[in-house]
């Protein structure tokens, strides 16, 4: 392990879905981060509209 593997985690700037544990395709936004196959399947419950 490299000093660079390390300092991420050290300054807290990885994230990973709080509901699968996937690290990409996550929507930070408004503090949610969820990737977004775990999004799409509980948006509508958590008060998001489709509008297109």
């Amino acid at each position: 392990m490299s000093e660079t593997d390390g300092e991420a985690e050290e300054t807290g700037q990885t994230h990973e879905c709080r509901r699968c544990g996937r690290e990409q395709g996550l929507v930070g936004k408004y503090d949610i981060w969820l990737c977004r196959q775990c999004f799409r399947e509980i948006a509508r419950s958590m008060g998001f509209k489709k509008y297109s």
